[in-house]
């Protein structure tokens, strides 16, 4: 038997469909703009470069901060039985 409830499992689902699709975002432009820069793709290579470091920024830091905001939104919440504050 589980403690969440199916709110609370549908909520997490939706977070981490919305870490991932950050993520795979991220690793698409970077693909995008390395495409750019090859010129396999018709564009500028300034434009390339500039969208690799926008993806390379999504994919490494879009998910931690998306995780810090998901947790910010939970303060309101109250403590579960198996939270850390349960440790000691």
């Amino acid at each position: 038997m589980s403690i969440y409830t199916d709110a609370e499992r549908e909520r997490a689902q939706r977070r981490f469909v919305w870490l991932q699709v950050a993520r795979l975002g991220g690793a698409a432009a970077m693909l995008f703009g390395i495409a750019i820069a090859n010129k396999v793709l018709p564009g500028p290579w300034l434009l390339g470069v500039v969208i690799v470091l926008a993806g390379f920024f999504a994919f490494f830091f879009g998910p931690p901060l998306l995780a810090r905001r998901f947790k910010a939104r939970d303060t309101h919440l109250p403590p579960r039985i198996d939270g850390p504050d349960d440790i000691k």
